[in-house]
């Protein structure tokens, strides 16, 4: 029974005690008002209607009545229709942002929801729990970042590892590619992006993977002072990072993922995308930006504390770095590689000294002396050419 008429044969139940006790002069009124929950003018005219209709006479002839708002049943034929051909198995947000980004639909949220679940295309959930303790979002942009990659079976026999990295104050993605493998060079590759976008955040947050932390006890606290090869170039950008020791510390990051588990697959599959590459690009263009328009929030303060970079040369920076002795032959070995450094007219030779070799993200080298950059090799240990450069 719906609400609505279970309420009105209960108004009426009531209405036969209020109007016994009225009658038999055991209430006012006002008093018999108040059982009802009317005022005393609403009692009145109830009396009118019992005395001239009976307890007909109280029902409410609008519940009868069909609201000038209701949908017409050709438009919610549409609607299920388009569900069941083009979306079958999507969620009703997910549904619901592309029928009104792509389908125009001007029904609300609740509407649609509500209209699937009657037609038995959706699931009713249950409510999940309110009784929760919630960390408080940093109050501005840049402040926090968070990064964390996701592995998922994204096209069909096909598993990646997704890279997100986001703002905690907005839950704005600025990051997301799909690798064959989460590690060292992905994460600078997201760094990047979010630097050369929209400049240095103050903080960090990832969890305890090796390329982030060195972990001397499995499950225990992070070794601060040994820093992994991306540890060290945060210190070097003067960008703090801090582990998280839990999944439920990460829960913005985490609660994404499980949409974008959700939702990518079906878009994916709808467009037809078979490769990384092509996954890629409809990321960057196409998924990402709408994501942000629909999930990320405002800052609770206004304005953003990144720092716009202009040093230059960052891959310098986020790249791998190992510290090397130069030979008598003025060669450096490098995982089975020579590289032989070229005559400059900096120093009559390198014989003994420490230079660092810099490995790029594209699987290319360079070797360094302080801040110079002495030579750059190709990803076989090819000499390319001398730029001498100075890294910030």
């Amino acid at each position: 029974m719906k609400r609505t008429k279970l309420l009105q044969e209960l108004r009426m139940i009531r209405f036969e005690e209020a109007y016994q006790g009225w009658t038999e002069s055991r209430f006012t009124q006002e008093e018999a008002a108040r059982i009802l929950g009317v005022s005393d003018r609403t009692f009145r005219r109830y009396l009118l209607k019992y005395e001239e209709k009976g307890l007909d006479g109280l029902i409410d002839k609008r519940l009868e009545q069909l609201s000038h708002k209701r949908a017409p049943v050709d438009e919610v034929i549409r609607l299920t229709e388009l569900y069941k051909r083009d979306y079958s198995g999507w969620n009703v947000k997910h549904f619901f942002s592309f029928y009104k980004r792509k389908h125009s639909g001007r029904r609300s949220y609740t509407w649609v929801k509500s209209t699937l679940q009657k037609e038995g295309l959706v699931v009713k959930t249950e409510k999940r729990g309110l009784h929760r303790k919630k960390r408080e979002r940093a109050p501005l942009e840049g402040m926090m970042l968070h990064q964390d990659g996701s592995d998922h079976e994204w096209i069909p026999n096909e598993r990646w590892d997704l890279i997100v990295t986001m703002d905690d104050a907005t839950s704005k993605h600025y990051s997301m590619f799909f690798v064959e493998e989460e590690g060292t060079m992905s994460s600078f590759q997201g760094m990047k992006e979010v630097i050369q976008e929209q400049g240095l955040c103050c903080s960090l947050y990832t969890d305890r993977g090796h390329h982030y932390w060195h972990t001397p006890e499995a499950g225990g606290a992070v070794d601060k002072q040994q820093l992994t090869q991306f540890g060290r170039a945060m210190h070097q950008l003067g960008i703090e990072m801090i582990p998280a020791y839990s999944p439920e510390a990460r829960g913005r990051s985490e609660r994404a993922f499980r949409t974008h588990q959700e939702r990518l697959p079906k878009e994916l599959a709808m467009h037809r995308i078979t490769t990384m590459s092509e996954a890629n690009h409809y990321l960057k263009n196409i998924y990402m930006p709408a994501y942000n328009a629909e999930f990320s929030v405002l800052a609770t303060s206004e304005g953003s504390v990144f720092v716009p970079w202009v040093s230059g040369f960052i891959d310098d920076i986020l790249c791998e770095q190992y510290e090397r002795t130069v030979r008598k032959d003025n060669c450096v070995s490098f995982e089975g590689l020579t590289l032989q450094i070229p005559k400059d007219n900096y120093r009559c030779h390198y014989n003994k000294v420490k230079v660092r070799v810099h490995y790029y993200a594209n699987g290319q080298l360079a070797i360094f002396h302080g801040p110079r950059k002495l030579a750059e090799y190709d990803n076989k240990g090819q000499l390319k050419g001398l730029l001498n450069k100075k890294v910030a």
